[in-house]
């Protein structure tokens, strides 16, 4: 008896990964985007004021914090640009690519060498760059945003210059900078030392007696010091996705015009407070290095590591996949 057809199960594997991976993803965001300073703030007079915003000090803390101040609606904030961008991805997969395996969850590039992963891995970076900014925004934002209210959502995600440009936000400072190095890293050094090291091991006839145990236990050493590099690219990341970007003609690509700009009808989601802290527009990163320096010096350098457990995951998960 045939079983379903490949739409079919493509459909069923991209709910089932969204009603899953979506609440998880929303609460990794803000927990990396929540800005918190140590020290204290000066205020439009140059007074000393300390930080008002909230702390949150874990990936579950920000969990337990989400869902009291929004509920459930909270943790599916940025469903509509996932579902949007995974239905378009898994139809290239399924028409392009033409395999009788449909993906779910995190897009894997094709076996083509180190060279042609790294050219599919950047070319999926400008292809799904402007709605990954979109999904960290939705996610991010304090305002309640309406599931098929496409174009309000949008005046209320971009400024007024992205929305007549939205080339920008590829200029956005530092943030395909920090994408293209993470990508380096895991093709160009993390996938050949995998290969090097565990050949097969996503084989699914592969015996546990088949696996080298001092390879498996170097690699894992290997990925362990790469989440040193991974896990502050991906903060440094997420910070420089939601900035977004103001300018006109008297203004340079990163100056900040914040009066005016937004819709002032727009409801706000938490009915208390804001789920999270956002630094202010007014001062923006002016670029990777520039990120990763106020971060520190603003907040302390564990910041750059914040739920740095997820990211190991995500590696130990691509060894087996």
């Amino acid at each position: 008896m045939p079983g379903p057809p490949a739409p079919v199960i493509l459909l069923l594997a991209m709910v089932i990964s969204l009603a899953i991976f979506v609440p998880l993803t929303g609460i990794l965001v803000r927990f990396r985007a929540n800005y918190n300073p140590k020290g204290l703030q000066l205020d439009s007079e140059g007074g000393a004021t300390p930080h008002t915003g909230p702390v949150v000090r874990s990936y579950f803390g920000m969990l337990l914090r989400v869902y009291r101040l929004e509920g459930v609606a909270g943790l599916y904030k940025g469903l509509m640009p996932t579902a949007i961008s995974t239905f378009l991805v898994s139809v290239v997969i399924l028409l392009a690519l033409d395999t009788d395996r449909p993906r779910h969850g995190r897009y894997r590039a094709p076996e083509t060498g180190i060279l042609g992963t790294l050219f599919y891995s950047l070319a999926m970076l400008i292809i799904s760059l402007p709605t990954a900014i979109l999904t960290y925004r939705s996610i991010t934002t304090p305002h309640k945003l309406t599931y098929f209210n496409f174009m309000g959502a949008l005046r209320t995600l971009l400024t007024p210059t992205e929305q007549r440009r939205p080339w920008v936000l590829y200029l956005t400072p530092g943030l395909m900078a920090a994408e293209t190095i993470h990508i380096c890293i895991v093709v160009l050094f993390l996938g050949p030392l995998r290969r090097l090291l565990l050949p097969g091991i996503s084989d699914p006839g592969l015996k546990p007696g088949d696996v080298s145990i001092v390879k498996l236990v170097i690699y894992l050493i290997i990925l362990l010091v790469s989440v040193l590099a991974l896990t502050p690219l991906e903060v440094i990341a997420t910070r420089l996705a939601i900035q977004r970007n103001h300018a006109s003609a008297e203004f340079n690509s990163v100056s900040q015009e914040v009066e005016g700009d937004a819709d002032e009808n727009v409801e706000y989601a938490g009915a208390e407070e804001d789920v999270i802290g956002l630094r202010n527009e007014g001062d923006p990163y002016l670029g990777l290095v520039d990120c990763a320096k106020r971060i520190v010096d603003e907040e302390g350098w564990m910041t750059l590591y914040r739920a740095w457990w997820i990211t190991l995951l995500g590696g130990l998960g691509s060894v087996f996949a």
